[in-house]
């Protein structure tokens, strides 16, 4: 009842041209979603993109407040993106922003929330997807897809991406790639095929996806079409947590001191820390994480390039790199990600321990640090492996971000060691020359794609913030 009557009270204020700019961002059955299946209702899509907005950001920073105890530095904004703003952000990326919105059956969820099961289970109950494009030029289309439709063929969407994510960790994965090929073209026909038409026709066009909950796991360069044809082979492509956030890596951007010819020094690199030890139960005695050889010849290949000096083993402690991340203009971490694994280790990067502290270098520490990185690379082992619903992975961005890098490279799964190599090399040798992070991503993956074809060698890194 509370629940309707708040839609009620919304839909009146909404009609005065009140905005909902105080309302609450969490459960039960998230409120903004219920605000933006009315106003879809009255065919008020420009009014759904604002609450969806809305509700995104606040989630994001209610997740940092409730869940890690850490104060947003972002948390100070009130005031979430007009239409006119989005439009304008649109138009300063140069790029098509596509939007996802994940609704789920309130029923189902109800059930759920009575044992108290926060699981994948919840998400599997995505009944539909709200999709919004707005194009350079401001112009802005909807489209939503019914997800129940494809229910009865026993096919969520959920389920797809996490059996897609699967595949990297299979013993003999030759024998699976026809079943993966379909996964990446039942993606497709899920996310992209509905807005297909609405997409820049020009090669070589941007497109930045805003994901939602486990939307934030898919690797969008590797859907493919009915033709074969992965998105990666049209378009350069990024992704953020919301498009306030592309905001903010905009001014993080433009806040940058004078560009050098060579943008990427001082560079920090960190590659197979000694490993720090992580309680993986509590009545049993802490266990190191296992080291990772290829994580330092990773990080040799990327220093050679850059003419730095990686840190290996036990040079890499927390105090060291925390030091050096101040005036680093590119940092670059090849180690263990941790995101949502433990309560405690929620949002952690592994560094070497010392008498001084643990050696995890948490959430809140990059969020009260003040950076100034152009470019930050987390090429880990154990990155965005947590929950199904992708919140590490929004959570680790927006905080890099906040504190001023304007760009993060983040692997969504632990590759091959020398597909990932390969990629490295190519990625900072494009950088070099051409400075567009984008473009030197996108010429990374195809390079890589011709030497070693499967996605789950090349697909694996997301492009968050800024292109250049």
């Amino acid at each position: 009842m509370v629940y309707l009557a708040s839609i009620r009270n919304f839909r009146t204020n909404t009609l005065s041209g009140i905005s909902p700019m105080n309302l609450p961002s969490d459960y039960p059955y998230d409120i903004y979603r219920g605000f933006e299946r009315v106003l879809i209702a009255q065919n008020r899509i420009e009014n759904a993109l604002e609450v969806a907005e809305q509700g995104r950001f606040r989630a994001i920073n209610n997740l940092l407040v409730t869940h890690l105890a850490v104060t947003s530095k972002l948390q100070h904004i009130s005031v979430t993106p007009s239409i006119d703003k989005i439009q304008q952000i649109a138009k300063v990326q140069n790029s098509t922003l596509v939007q996802y919105s994940l609704l789920y059956d309130a029923n189902q969820m109800y059930q759920l929330s009575r044992f108290a099961l926060r699981s994948d289970r919840t998400y599997a109950y995505a009944e539909a997807l709200f999709i919004w494009v707005i194009q350079p030029t401001g112009e802005i289309s909807f489209r939503q897809v019914n997800l129940k439709h494809f229910w009865r063929q026993n096919l969520f969407l959920a389920s797809v991406v996490r059996n897609l994510r699967e595949f990297p960790k299979v013993s003999h994965p030759e024998k699976t790639e026809n079943k993966s090929n379909n996964l990446w073209q039942q993606l497709y026909q899920l996310l992209i095929e509905p807005i297909a038409d609405l997409l820049p026709k020009e090669p070589l066009s941007r497109i930045i996806f805003i994901p939602q909950d486990f939307l934030f796991l898919v690797p969008f360069s590797a859907l493919q079409d009915s033709t074969g044809t992965y998105l990666i082979e049209k378009y350069l492509i990024r992704t953020a947590p919301s498009i306030q956030i592309l905001d903010i890596s905009n001014r993080n951007r433009k806040q940058e001191k004078t560009r050098e010819k060579i943008p990427l020094l001082p560079a920090l690199i960190v590659g197979n820390p000694a490993m720090p030890s992580i309680y993986l139960q509590f009545d049993e005695p802490p266990v190191p994480l296992p080291n990772l050889p290829r994580a330092e010849k990773e990080a040799k290949i990327v220093a050679k390039l850059l003419g730095s000096k990686a840190l290996i083993g036990t040079r890499a402690t927390k105090k060291t790199v925390m030091q050096q991340m101040k005036t680093a203009k590119v940092i670059h971490l090849a180690t263990h990600g941790l995101l949502d694994y433990l309560e405690e280790l929620s949002a952690a990067i592994a560094l070497a321990p010392s008498c001084e502290d643990d050696g995890f270098l948490r959430l809140s520490e990059i969020m009260a640090a003040k950076l100034n990185a152009e470019l930050t690379v987390i090429s880990a082992c154990d990155t965005s492996r947590g929950k199904i619903w992708g919140d590490g992975v929004a959570l680790l961005s927006q905080a890099f971000i906040a504190a001023g890098v304007s760009s993060l490279i983040l692997s969504l799964w632990a590759s091959p060691d020398t597909p990932v190599d390969f990629l490295m090399s190519k990625f900072y040798t494009n950088l070099l020359q051409s400075g567009d992070k984008a473009l030197s991503l996108r010429n990374a993956m195809l390079a890589t794609m011709q030497q070693y074809p499967a996605p789950r060698n090349w697909a694996a890194f997301t492009l968050i913030g800024e292109a250049d």
